[in-house]
């Protein structure tokens, strides 16, 4: 049976110590070992030596997407609820500390329902006045390229074919191949390709730069954060934008009941390749363009429209009825 942890007297509770005393509670070796996985790691990256009420409740979100963001569905879920459970198991015990920011919220799973919007809907909302130019740039090619968020929030301004309206991608899940034993790293690219919406907005947003991160924050990064030189700017020093980042950005404009009710960022893939479905392009059309090796996983992104079953229906009708 593990030492029960006895916390500090008199001092902050730091941020591994706060992380021993909840896991120890837990009891269960196996619930130990579940939630170990994304309270320890958690706790790693934002500092263990840190006091608990020190952390804002954003580091939490960060810490969260650069370690499971790009994790399966699953993953990202459970590793969340487990670091929710810390947390909130500290707030009930009176110990100051952050909370899981609502923008770091639960995925849908693989087989929910994520919604498909009209192209109505998606064209007023990148119109509205109030909405930045990067955030109209960023959904726009998020929309017309169906591809996934992190890819697109990926590139750089060097990888554009903006004549060609395309750019390279890392592939989702691409294995990686190291070259020549020098630790140079190879990755799988794939190409996505954007359309007129696109085109008119990328030459705004990157006038005067020519590399580094074509979305970025408007601040420049503090002295403790920790970048890679391809994550910043080396024109401006601005940092590229996070996908925790723009999806709080994405839910400031379309949350109507309280923080966390807004779109997905993911439902401008399943909303492109819905419409396109819906405009007659074929399962392996809708399979190149949304880059799916199997048939089964790109016919759960097809959701066509009440108007558009209705109007393919009309189709059966007897030969006079259509004149």
């Amino acid at each position: 049976m593990p030492a029960v942890v006895q916390l500090p007297v008199g001092k902050a509770l730091t941020v591994r110590a706060a992380a021993d005393v909840f896991l120890d509670s837990l009891g269960n070796p196996n619930t130990v070992r579940s939630y170990g996985a994304g309270v320890g790691k958690t706790a790693e990256r934002i500092g263990e030596g840190r006091p608990l009420a020190s952390v804002a409740d954003d580091e939490i979100g960060e810490a969260l997407e650069v370690l499971w963001g790009r994790s399966a569905v699953n993953t990202w879920n459970a590793r969340r609820a487990s670091v929710l459970s810390w947390l909130g198991w500290c707030g009930e015990r009176g110990y100051d500390g952050p909370a899981v920011p609502a923008w770091a919220k639960r995925m849908p799973p693989p087989d929910s329902q994520t919604p498909a919007r009209s192209k109505m809907v998606v064209d007023r909302l990148i119109a509205r006045r109030e909405v930045h130019l990067r955030e109209k740039t960023l959904w726009r090619m998020l929309y017309e390229t169906a591809a996934r968020a992190e890819e697109i929030l990926g590139v750089n301004i060097e990888e554009l074919d903006l004549a060609g309206r395309r750019a390279p991608v890392k592939a989702k899940g691409s294995a990686v191949r190291r070259r020549g034993g020098r630790g140079r790293e190879d990755f799988v690219l794939e190409t996505v390709y954007w359309d007129a919406g696109t085109a008119r907005l990328l030459p705004r947003l990157i006038k005067g730069r020519t590399r580094g991160p074509v979305f970025v924050t408007h601040r420049r990064p503090g002295p403790g954060k920790m970048l890679s030189a391809r994550d910043v700017c080396p024109d401006t020093g601005l940092a590229r934008l996070s996908y925790g980042q723009a999806r709080a950005l994405l839910d400031q404009h379309t949350a109507h009941a309280g923080p966390g009710t807004g779109w997905d960022l993911h439902e401008y893939r399943h909303s492109g390749l819905t419409h396109l479905g819906e405009q007659g392009a074929s399962a392996l059309m809708l399979m190149a363009k949304s880059r799916h090796k199997k048939v089964e996983n790109v016919r759960r992104y097809f959701k066509p429209s009440a108007a558009a079953i209705a109007d393919v229906t009309a189709l059966l009708a007897p030969g006079d009825a259509r004149r």
